[in-house]
């Protein structure tokens, strides 16, 4: 069950939220806009357990995985050794709601594919309603031509964006007595006090995994206690790491990766910073166009979603 108020209290959070519930009765798809580890699918859970369709399933996809996978958990499949015909989320969530994380992550002829099987839902007597999430500028990436613009206008009549939560230091604080409280509540022991310092510590670190580094960090730091205090030597930003959605988080909020993966992800920065000019982009990088050329081709064979899109 999603609490309203482990979104925060801050006036966008606010408004977002009650833009939601507002429109949990709605049958037109909503898109949920923000960072990544900000909350979105569970706003996108808010608006289901909202709605008159909260006693049916709510079921996600996560659009970031291979293409192939997706279509498969999207419009089902047929299994090779008994024949049978496994049935899509679309198909089994018949009913209730389906939310697609990451949108972004599918690539254009599958957004073709996928807006006209969302026109034509009504056709197999399926009713489904739609929520999609991204942490990516949609718009801008229907102007670059990297984003079918029906698809994108099929889901946006309704539009909620949850700001990072860097921006927000009263909610960081007050997001933070509520996770101190719900942990506490999980774990069956006394709600831990808080220091000063320590409070401190936390509202000045740069999250870049917005709530969900912050919860990681909070239950890390509760295993961490020598006594019923919550000190800033218990805290695990500054000299340890933590595991934030998979993701191993360093004392500056940057996520820990192989020297590959940080390759790759400098290479992706350069191409959307030069809007995809790779004569842009490897000038940046100092290398030649056609060791750019090389490792795109590189990542594109590694099913990389980014790189696979690349015009």
């Amino acid at each position: 069950m999603v609490k309203e108020e482990l979104f925060g209290m801050d006036p966008k959070v606010t408004k977002a939220v009650f833009m939601a519930k507002n429109a949990a009765n709605k049958m037109i798809p909503v898109l949920i806009m923000g960072e990544m580890g900000i909350g979105k699918q569970s706003l996108g859970i808010l608006i289901h357990q909202e709605s008159t369709r909260h006693d049916k399933l709510c079921m996600i996809v996560d659009c970031a995985k291979n293409e192939k996978l997706v279509e498969d958990e999207i419009l089902g499949f047929r299994d090779e050794d008994s024949g049978r015909f496994n049935k899509g989320i679309l198909e089994r969530a018949n009913g209730g709601t389906v939310i697609l994380k990451n949108i972004d992550g599918l690539t254009e002829n599958f957004q073709k594919k996928l807006h006209k099987i969302f026109l034509e839902l009504t056709d197999y007597d399926i009713d489904v309603r739609i929520l999609v999430t991204t942490a990516k500028n949609l718009s801008k990436l229907v102007g670059a031509g990297r984003f079918h613009r029906a698809l994108y206008l099929y889901i946006s009549e309704i539009q909620l964006m949850l700001p990072p939560l860097r921006e927000r230091k009263d909610d960081i604080k007050f997001l933070t007595y509520r996770y101190l409280e719900e942990c506490a509540r999980e774990k069956m022991i006394e709600i831990p006090q808080i220091t000063d310092e320590a409070m401190e510590k936390i509202v000045n670190y740069y999250w870049s995994h917005n709530v969900a580094e912050l919860q990681a960090i909070l239950i890390g730091s509760i295993n961490n206690m020598k006594d019923s205090v919550l000190t800033s030597d218990d805290l695990i930003i500054g000299e340890r790491k933590v595991i934030a959605n998979g993701m191993d988080i360093d004392e500056d909020g940057i996520k820990l990766m192989s020297l590959k993966e940080a390759e790759k992800l400098l290479i992706k920065k350069a191409l959307i910073h030069t809007s995809e000019n790779r004569t842009q982009a490897a000038r940046i990088l100092g290398v030649s166009i056609r060791t750019l050329r090389n490792k795109i081709n590189e990542y594109r064979n590694d099913g990389s979603n980014y790189f696979l899109n690349l015009r």
